[in-house]
């Protein structure tokens, strides 16, 4: 059962950067839809293009998958013949997780799903029709972005998409200021209290770089994808689709 996420009602150490262990696993469902605009949607519909753009005999992956939502969301979505799910996630606690629910009876039982321990940098990308960086990419280095988005659009199938989410920052200072006013609004909404919210923004900060929507769109252009589509913003959070 999921907790109730309290972890910044306390200070976070400040000797530790914010990472995926057991503590905030415990809490992780209850923490992304309390943080993020949009998330209770962005995973079915994530899914929903899933379902439409999946290909026969064609591989889908979950890039840092965390406990599966949007990895569960496809496999009851993805109707295509010899096609198989990948979930990936670096955070041993976040796929054993997954693991679980994978061994119970609320697994989708229509389309094969493995999940690896890794990397995702590491993971080689092949015969992919759908690939999802659900709030993912903002926590690789930025020199190491544009390499990551170019072997996924390699690893694409003709007609093959990728799924990107993320938390992004704007150019207009004024537009970042109020945008980033509205989210924390949101999470007041949500319960949180103003510590929280700053404690967790700061534990942030060291681990997560949000880039701009135009920086997000030229580097997919520069990786070889050949259209760029927003499909969705809640604040400062976006989704794009980008085609092979």
């Amino acid at each position: 059962m999921t907790e109730k996420d309290r972890l910044f009602e306390s200070p976070w150490p400040a000797a530790a950067d914010f990472s995926f262990d057991d503590r905030v696993v415990r809490v992780f469902p209850d923490m992304i839809n309390r943080s993020v605009p949009g998330y209770g949607l962005i995973v079915p519909l994530t899914a929903l293009l899933a379902g439409r753009y999946a290909q026969a005999g064609s591989v889908l992956y979950d890039l840092g998958c965390s406990l599966g939502a949007v990895t569960l969301a496809m496999g009851r979505a993805v109707r295509v013949r010899d096609a198989a799910i990948v979930a990936v996630d670096s955070s041993a606690p976040m796929i054993d997780g997954l693991q679980q629910v994978l061994a119970g009876p609320d697994a989708p039982d229509t389309i094969p799903i493995t999940t690896r321990c890794e990397d995702i940098q590491d993971t080689d990308i092949d015969r992919a029709s759908v690939v999802v960086l659900n709030f993912t990419l903002q926590f690789i280095a930025p020199p190491d972005r544009p390499a990551m988005l170019r072997k996924i659009c390699d690893g694409l199938l003709p007609g093959g998409v990728l799924v990107l989410s993320e938390k992004v920052r704007f150019e207009s200072l004024e537009e970042d200021g109020l945008q980033t006013e509205w989210h924390h609004a949101f999470k007041r909404a949500q319960g949180y209290s103003e510590l929280e919210i700053a404690r967790k923004r700061e534990a942030l900060e060291r681990v997560m770089k949000p880039d701009t929507l135009p920086v997000h769109r030229q580097r997919l252009h520069d990786a070889g994808f050949s259209r760029v589509c927003q499909w969705f913003q809640g604040f400062n959070f976006v989704s794009l689709i980008a085609f092979r």
